[in-house]
């Protein structure tokens, strides 16, 4: 790319980007409220408040809950909750803040025995019922702010917020908040064909990827990039939410097509391993997988596969080509969730594939 070329991407970018500031700020309109810990309590055991999946599995341990009771009782600012007012139940959905606010349910309502304090070391092996009538009421007054998302905002906003603002033990990161929050037939054809050993051997990734379900986001990838890009404005994770749901009901109202795109996936790798010595590694002895380059390889040869599928039958030399500069370039790290490079690098694929 000439210096010119590389002005006018620029140019390009910083256009893209402003009009993107302007269309997500207009994602979001929210209140504020004010809840009293007590309240804040009894909505918990009443259940006001809804849960959602994917943050029922994370859970803060004992030694977190007493800091924060003791954060609570010193009268040190606590952060604000954040909701979504599901408009068909009027409940508020807790978007950031589960875990506080069970614990303030569990230490108000509950048995909860705080464990070892750092500054209010006296209070250490005691229950909320065991302080002075005095103190539990002005424990019980004092109030917390929270944000409220109303109901004009979108399912991706909160799920963009939760995954962005999260403040429990364990960050949810967006394969895991997707699996909790879109459940249903086409995640589990994601879930079970990471699992694949012919999909672990060509896609290494380390202990800690793999349980960030690392493999569950390229699969998602794979069909989301394949089936086209035309709706796909620069933000992966709003894509990939959008696809997973639409996907989910396609395949609840067409359950045959899921065999179809399991061997889609299937045949692609199986071509990808007999023709790419390194699958989707970086090097030979890599123990990772770069998602830009996963995505260059897997959509890049499925394309080509869906031109010309006889090609699944032959053995093509890319070695000369996939271990290249030129390639490492086009598949860098640089603006690579840019509609422009992430078409970029798919068709470059595509096209030495196909001879082109």
């Amino acid at each position: 790319m000439d210096s010119e070329e590389q002005s006018n991407f620029k140019e390009e970018l910083i256009q893209s980007a402003e009009k993107q500031i302007i269309e997500q700020s207009k994602r979001i309109e929210f209140y504020l409220t004010e809840y009293t810990i007590e309240i804040l309590a009894l909505k918990m055991r009443n259940e006001d408040f809804y849960i959602p999946a994917y943050q029922r599995d994370f859970t803060w341990e004992e030694k977190r809950r007493s800091r924060f009771i003791e954060s609570i009782l010193m009268g040190l600012p606590i952060p604000f909750l954040f909701f979504w007012e599901n408009p068909a139940t009027g409940k508020l959905e807790i978007v950031d803040g589960v875990q506080r606010l069970k614990t303030i349910e569990e230490f108000i309502i509950g048995d909860f025995v705080l464990g070892d304090l750092e500054e209010l070391s006296l209070l250490s092996g005691l229950k909320f019922d065991d302080l002075l009538e005095s103190r539990q009421r002005k424990i019980k007054n004092r109030s917390i702010r929270g944000i409220v998302l109303n109901e004009h905002t979108n399912e991706q906003s909160r799920f963009d917020l939760f995954e962005r603002i999260n403040t429990g033990s364990k960050i949810a990161n967006k394969a895991e908040v997707r699996r909790g929050a879109l459940g249903g037939v086409y995640q589990d054809l994601v879930i079970s064909l990471s699992k694949e050993e012919y999909f672990i051997d060509l896609a290494p990734t380390t202990k800690k990827r793999k349980n960030e379900r690392e493999r569950e986001e390229l699969v998602t990838r794979f069909f989301a990039y394949g089936d086209g890009l035309e709706n796909y404005k620069d933000r992966v994770s709003a894509f990939l939410y959008d696809y997973t749901k639409k996907m989910n009901a396609y395949f609840t109202q067409n359950p045959e097509e899921m065999q179809k795109y399991r061997k889609r996936f299937r045949d692609t790798m199986e071509f990808v391993s007999k023709n790419f010595p390194w699958g989707f590694r970086r090097t030979a002895t890599g123990i990772v997988t770069p998602r830009s380059r996963f995505e260059a390889i897997a959509i890049g040869s499925y394309l080509a596969l869906q031109q010309k599928p006889d090609l699944v039958n032959q053995l093509v030399n890319t070695e000369d080509w996939s271990t290249s500069q030129e390639f490492r370039d086009v598949t860098g790290s640089d603006g690579a969730n840019v509609k422009k490079k992430l078409i970029g690098r798919i068709n470059y694929v595509r096209d030495r594939l196909l001879g082109e």
